[in-house]
């Protein structure tokens, strides 16, 4: 990386040889007028994003709201209304945005899909211009990422490899993480994307699948701790405890996570509308073992983890939010909609 590189960047990059040093940005992007949108899109990178769900709906209108000429590829007709209603320009099929591009974020659930929309009858591959950049957001398995980038460099195309992580708000705030691996002049010729994407850029070397390794090891903590925080809460609710006095405790003790904080009141409002499903983590825990089964290498709360995930999918829940893991704990009752309203009703 040459040197100075993190120091030209408006948020900070980091190099993965020295300790990182996080710093702070605001929440919310002002956006810029249109005249300031014209000169920028006259001097900045064409980008399409496929994949407008939950996390691509946010990545595509903060990059609309940086300045970037943006395409975005769904197959949901509400979500291509909406970017366009955004100021985005909406498209069927990836296909369809490759003569309008010069990086393509590809923001799907796995390495089969990222496949598939690169390389499939509808794919990218096919149209993009050599030298294009794929900047690869889904969580896989890095062996998976690296055929991928040595088939797209046979067709003269570049892959950073950049899983994200951050959630829906941080998407539309512009201000995810990204933990990503590949060449240099890769990351600097993307370099204004991934600012317009992210608060944080982790650059972790040069060798394709590092990203992706990184982001199966947050993956593991992440459902860890989501299946922790749910046995925890069915716990204390089992024993007789008020689950709003109770996380009021735990999240000023040193028993608090990132995940029991944030999960947990979903779990007391009775909210289980995804904001990443159940089974999101069957899929990305089951990624996590197996590479780690592979190697003959042991992950015990990695497999109770999944084995919960699992059976919360195999009750009808994979769908709904991942807090629905405490589901699957019997004996007790949970927070109810008509209990939050009349605790609502008290409080007034």
């Amino acid at each position: 990386m040459p040197s100075g590189a993190c120091a030209r960047r408006r948020r900070t990059c980091w190099n993965a040889s020295r300790t990182p040093e996080p710093t702070r940005r605001p929440d919310q992007r002002p956006l810029i007028n249109d005249e300031e949108r014209e000169m920028t899109q006259a001097r900045r990178a064409r980008v399409g994003i496929i994949g407008l769900g939950s996390m691509g709906m946010g990545m595509a209108t903060s990059l609309v709201d940086a300045g970037f000429t943006t395409w975005g590829c769904d197959l949901r007709p509400d979500a291509r209304q909406a970017f366009d209603a955004h100021g985005g320009r909406a498209v069927t099929t990836p296909a369809e945005m490759t003569a309008h591009v010069d990086v393509i974020v590809s923001v799907v659930v796995n390495a089969e899909q990222t496949r598939e929309v690169l390389f499939g009858p509808q794919g990218v591959a096919d149209g993009l211009a050599p030298g294009s950049v794929i900047v690869s957001c889904a969580t896989c398995a890095p062996e998976a990422v690296v055929a991928l980038g040595e088939e797209l460099a046979t067709r003269g195309l570049r892959l950073l490899d950049a899983p994200i992580s951050g959630g829906a708000a941080k998407a539309a705030q512009g201000a995810l993480t990204i933990m990503a691996s590949g060449p240099d002049d890769v990351f600097d010729s993307v370099e204004d994307v991934l600012d317009a994407l992210a608060a944080k850029v982790f650059r972790l070397g040069d060798a394709m699948g590092q990203g992706s390794q990184v982001k199966l090891v947050n993956q593991l903590l992440a459902g860890v701790h989501i299946a922790a925080a749910a046995e925890a809460m069915a716990y204390g609710i089992r024993g007789g405890c008020d689950p709003r006095v109770l996380y009021e405790v735990i999240t000023q003790s040193a028993g608090n996570s990132w995940m029991f904080e944030n999960r947990v009141p979903h779990i007391l409002d009775n909210d289980y509308t995804p904001r990443s499903a159940v089974d999101i983590f069957v899929k990305d825990l089951g990624l996590v073992h197996d590479t780690a089964h592979r190697d003959k290498f042991p992950l015990p709360l990695t497999s109770q983890a999944l084995t919960m995930f699992t059976q919360a999918s195999a009750q009808g829940h994979g769908g709904d939010d991942d807090a629905a893991v405490i589901k699957t704990f019997p004996g007790f009752g949970l927070p109810s909609l008509a209990a939050n309203d009349a605790d609502t009703g008290e409080e007034e």
